[in-house]
């Protein structure tokens, strides 16, 4: 085959290759969705502590993409999501309640690969290992771990764009080690005294005391502080509740011990530079509850004046692994 050939064949591969990369990018995505109504196995209790379990989901596709959900923000109509992937995809969709109101099933379902600041996008975890998600006015915010940052996407376009810019973590790079980076992000509500800070919280980037190490990386307290670790949990996500305290998701995943989650409320006036805080449990899981690898967490405010928690989990596409959605009260 002659050159001139060559290039000409190797320009017809290329159109379809991006034709096809095209039309799967943002292509709706099929999921099917089994309910889950009761949170301890074979037990139809309902209250935990100052939760109530209100169902929940369990999700299967036949698209390979589906799946590794590491982060989950709703919307103002809590309806609307956005999931970022530890696979470099941005997932959006909407969820469907039954005529009781709880959690049905998942619609709209769209996977898009996740671009960085030069405009690229990147297979497996090693450039675009996204673990935490916060919306912030007009930008979407996104930790990475493994290349440790925190990026800036707009918002709307996220999907479409780049990103467009970087928050400083604060956090030594050299205390986090690759796979236990930047789990959780979260912006205060501006009525907090936060005032609408953006906070980071490590994995498992230890200080000197062992403590998990996390920073206020604006408004008024920026600094870092730490957050008391408790045996081998881990946190995974958090988020803010309206009066400013923050929920903090944790899991434990080893084989010693087996799979857990726990569920902490730290009260806002304690995080402050140069603290180390600690939480109220308000709800533990093991083995015997309906849970997996938890590592997505988001809280709103429903059309009742309550607080609702949804919990999403990391199945890593593994086929001992699932990925599931859990809704809870907060009846406080």
């Amino acid at each position: 085959m002659t050159a001139k050939r060559l290039c000409r064949a190797a320009a017809v591969v290329l159109s379809i290759a991006a034709g096809a990369s095209k039309a799967c990018a943002g292509a709706e995505i099929p999921v099917i969705s089994r309910q889950i109504s009761d949170f301890r196995i074979g037990s139809s209790e309902t209250k935990f502590g100052p939760l109530e379990f209100l169902g929940g989901l369990e999700m299967v596709s036949s698209k390979a993409l589906f799946g590794s959900l590491s982060s989950i923000r709703f919307r103002p109509d809590q309806k609307h999501f956005v999931v970022v992937l530890d696979t470099g995809q941005w997932l959006t969709g909407s969820i469907e309640r039954d005529a009781k109101s709880r959690l049905s099933g998942l619609s709209n379902v769209e996977i898009t690969p996740m671009k960085n600041r030069s405009g690229r996008s990147f297979e497996g975890k090693g450039q675009m290992d996204a673990e935490g998600l916060a919306f912030d006015a007009d930008r979407v915010l996104v930790s990475f771990e493994q290349i440790h940052r925190v990026d800036i996407y707009p918002d709307p376009g996220f999907a479409e764009s780049g990103a467009i810019g970087t928050l400083p973590i604060l956090i030594p790079r050299k205390m986090l080690s690759d796979n236990r980076g930047i789990e959780t992000i979260a912006v205060a509500p501006e009525t907090s005294p936060l005032k609408g800070g953006v906070v980071i919280v490590s994995e498992r980037g230890l200080d000197s005391e062992g403590n998990r190490m996390a920073a206020i990386l604006s408004g008024p307290l920026k600094g870092l502080f730490s957050v008391k670790r408790d045996g081998s949990f881990d946190a995974t996500d958090g988020a803010f509740l309206p009066n400013g305290d923050l929920l903090l998701l944790e899991r434990r995943f080893n084989m010693a011990e087996g799979i857990g989650m726990r569920l902490r409320r730290i009260k806002c006036a304690d995080i402050r530079p140069g603290a180390v805080v600690d939480g109220e449990l308000l709800l533990e899981g093991d083995f015997n509850s309906q849970i997996d690898n938890m590592e997505g967490l988001d809280a709103f405010q429903a059309a009742d004046g309550t607080t609702h928690i949804i919990m999403v989990s990391d199945d890593n596409h593994s086929i001992l692994q699932r990925n599931l959605m859990l809704e809870f009260r907060l009846t406080e």
